[in-house]
């Protein structure tokens, strides 16, 4: 099927291209991390998410639009028993060549072979430590040796890039980073530490256990890892590498200067709301137009928010938006 004419229009006033989308299938999440959620997801309303219809109309419109790389996220995407058919239906789509899942790992050994099968092709396990404790203590769940195993399962059945999150704790500093430099020895995985990010709920969190990307990137310029290139749909990670390792590490860092001058990225919520910036306010509706099934409709509305896309966000100022916490909006 031949591409739309409409193709990379998705651009902003700041001359910023779009190719990545993270699409929410859902708010609930089965974790309670103590950055995200530490008293567990609270219903505070009917649950009227995208159906799996819905959901491949997103994506249509987007990759109509130039977007090649699509992430679903959550919440935690896996409580969803219809995730598989979401999968197939976005992995489906004319013009998007990834077909990501960031995922806690809850379902992840039983699942995985399913999600691959449907056509996902890149996948993210959240593991925020390899200490045993340390997970139960921080994820509220004793499940760290079957997520390690989901991850290896992914590896064996040939799943093209692999890729760990874990939010950058004051108290995983050192250990912490030996810990999953080890872990990334022979495993070519990459091991992303994202910057703990404050957000409306978790202010006396942040103060306690935020500490600046600099100690993780100083930590491995000692030990002799360097810098490697971008690719041009990657997110904003700037990873390392090391001749002995075959794996790598690498940092978001949202406080740094710049951060957002290379966005490429945009946000459609689970109950189908356009996200300008994880941290601004408000958004775009674009639910009744997937209701509808109109898809010049949608894409010309998708155009058109750009307008109002911002410079950037305003963490440094204290000033998270209308963000509760990242499972609200798909992290």
């Amino acid at each position: 099927m031949e591409r739309s004419p409409a193709l990379g229009r998705l651009v902003d006033g700041f001359g910023r291209r779009f190719h990545y989308l993270r699409l929410s299938v859902t708010e609930v999440c089965n974790f309670r991390c103590t950055y995200c959620l530490p008293d567990g997801f609270k219903k505070s309303g009917p649950l009227t998410f995208l159906t799996p219809e819905e959901c491949g109309r997103v994506a249509g419109a987007f990759a109509d639009l130039g977007v090649s790389k699509v992430r679903l996220t959550g919440g935690e995407p896996s409580v969803r028993r219809d995730l598989p058919e979401i999968i197939a239906r976005t992995a489906a789509t004319p013009g998007v060549d990834k077909v990501c899942i960031t995922t806690n790992g809850w379902n992840l050994e039983r699942q995985i072979g399913a999600w691959r099968d449907a056509g996902l092709t890149n996948l993210n396990v959240s593991i925020d430590s390899l200490d045993r404790a340390g997970f139960h203590r921080i994820t509220g769940h004793d499940r760290l040796e079957s997520v390690v195993r989901g991850l290896d399962r992914a590896l064996e059945l040939g799943l093209p890039t692999v890729k760990v999150n874990g939010v950058l704790l004051r108290d995983g500093v050192g250990d912490g980073f030996d810990a999953f430099a080890a872990f990334v020895r022979e495993r070519p995985v990459a091991v992303r530490f994202i910057e703990l990010m404050r957000t409306g709920d978790n202010a006396e969190y942040f103060a306690d256990q935020h500490v600046p990307g600099s100690v993780l990137t100083d930590w491995l310029a000692a030990r002799g890892w360097t810098r490697r290139d971008r690719a041009f749909d990657d997110g904003p990670a700037v990873e390392f590498i090391h001749p002995d390792h075959a794996g790598r590490i690498g940092l978001i860092a949202p406080y740094a200067p710049g951060f957002c001058d290379g966005c490429n990225r945009l946000r459609v919520t689970a109950r189908g709301q356009l996200r300008l910036c994880l941290f601004g306010e408000l958004g775009v509706d674009l639910k009744d137009l997937l209701e509808k099934d109109e898809p010049e409709a949608l894409r010309a509305r998708i155009v058109r928010a750009l307008a109002g896309k911002p410079r950037g966000h305003r963490l440094h100022e204290a000033n998270s938006g209308d963000t509760r916490q990242l499972a609200q909006f798909g992290g």
